[in-house]
C-alpha cells in the first residue's frame, strides 16, 4: 500500500463519510456540488488528523517498534517529518479551498466552523498539551465527526440548522468515536508506555471495553428512539439493519481480545458507521 494513502488509515474515514451522507439526507433540499464540497472538507479534515497525529506522535517518540497497527510513516523513517508536515498543510488546503467555496455561497459563518475544526485538528495531537493525550480525543471526535460534521452538512443545503440532523448527529458522533475507542483500546500498552494518557489509558482496559459496547448500543437506541418521533415516520428504523455488522466487532471488544485481535474491532465498526449511515440516509429521505 502507497505509504500516503497507509498514513491516511483508510478505516477511519468512514468517520467523515457517514455524517455527511447522513446531514445531507436530513436536509430538505439538495445541491450536488454542496454534497461533493462537504464531503471534500470532511474527508480532508480527517487525513489531516491523520497525518498530523503521525507526525506529532513521531518527532515525540512515541510511536515505538511495539505499537500494535499500521505503520507510522514518520517514526519507521518512511516519510520525513518535514515531508510530513507538508502532508498535513495539503489537506488542510484543500479542506480549505472547499470550505471557502461553500462559505461564499452559503454565508461566512462557516469560516467560524472551519477554523475550529482546523484548530481542533492540530491541538488533537500537537501543541504543548494535546487533547488526544488528554482523555480528550473522544469528545473531539464525537463534536466534530457528529455534531458539526452532521449539522453542518445539512446546513451547507438549506442554510439553517435543521433539527432533525441534530438528533441524527447523535448516533452518527457515537460510533465515530467507537472507532477510536475500538483504536485505542488496541492501544492502551504502548500507550501508557510512551506516556500517552488516552481516555482508554484513564479508564483501563475494562471500562474501555464497556464505553464501547455503550456507544455502539446506545448508538441503535438513541436513533431508534428518537428519529421516528421527530420524521414522524418509521423509516429511520432501517437503522436495525445494520444490527448483524455489529456482531463481529462487539464479539472482539466483548470476548478480551487484546493487539492485533482487535484490528477486527477497528476495521468492523468503521464499516458498521458507514452502513449505519447509508440505512439512515434512505430512511430520513423516505420519511
Amino acid at each position: 500500500m502507497n505509504v500516503w494513502v497507509e498514513a491516511a488509515r483508510p478505516r477511519t474515514l468512514p468517520a467523515a463519510v457517514a455524517p455527511v451522507l447522513v446531514g445531507t439526507a436530513a436536509a430538505t433540499r439538495f445541491v450536488a456540488w454542496r454534497f461533493a464540497g462537504a464531503l471534500v472538507v470532511a474527508v480532508a479534515v480527517q487525513v489531516a488528523v491523520n497525518y498530523a497525529n503521525d507526525y506529532f506522535d513521531g518527532v515525540r517518540g512515541l510511536d515505538t517498534p511495539q505499537r500494535v497497527g499500521p505503520r507510522r510513516a514518520v517514526a519507521t523513517g518512511l516519510v520525513a517529518p518535514a515531508r510530513m508536515r507538508t502532508g498535513v498543510g495539503v489537506a488542510l488546503g484543500v479542506a480549505a479551498v472547499a470550505g471557502l467555496a461553500l462559505s461564499a455561497a452559503v454565508g461566512w459563518e462557516l469560516l467560524l466552523v472551519g477554523l475550529a475544526c482546523f484548530a481542533a485538528c492540530l491541538a488533537y495531537s500537537g501543541g504543548p498539551r494535546p487533547y488526544a493525550s488528554a482523555g480528550l480525543g473522544e469528545l473531539f471526535v464525537f463534536v466534530f465527526f457528529g455534531l458539526v460534521a452532521t449539522v453542518g452538512s445539512a446546513y451547507v443545503h438549506d442554510e439553517r440548522v435543521v433539527a432533525v440532523a441534530v438528533a441524527a448527529s447523535v448516533p452518527v458522533g457515537m460510533l465515530a468515536t467507537a472507532i477510536l475507542v475500538a483504536n485505542n483500546l488496541r492501544d492502551i500498552p504502548t500507550d501508557a508506555a510512551g506516556g500517552k494518557a488516552t481516555m482508554a489509558v484513564r479508564l483501563g482496559d475494562r471500562l474501555t471495553r464497556v464505553f464501547y459496547l455503550v456507544l455502539v448500543a446506545g448508538a441503535f437506541l438513541v436513533a431508534a428512539a428518537s428519529l421516528p418521533v421527530m420524521t414522524g415516520s418509521l423509516w429511520p428504523l432501517l437503522t436495525v439493519a445494520a444490527v448483524p455488522l455489529s456482531v463481529r466487532p462487539l464479539r472482539a471488544v466483548a470476548s478480551d481480545a487484546t493487539g492485533r485481535e482487535l484490528v477486527p474491532a477497528l476495521a468492523g465498526t468503521g464499516v458498521l458507521e458507514l452502513a449505519f449511515a447509508v440505512l439512515l440516509g434512505v430512511g430520513l429521505v423516505l420519511a
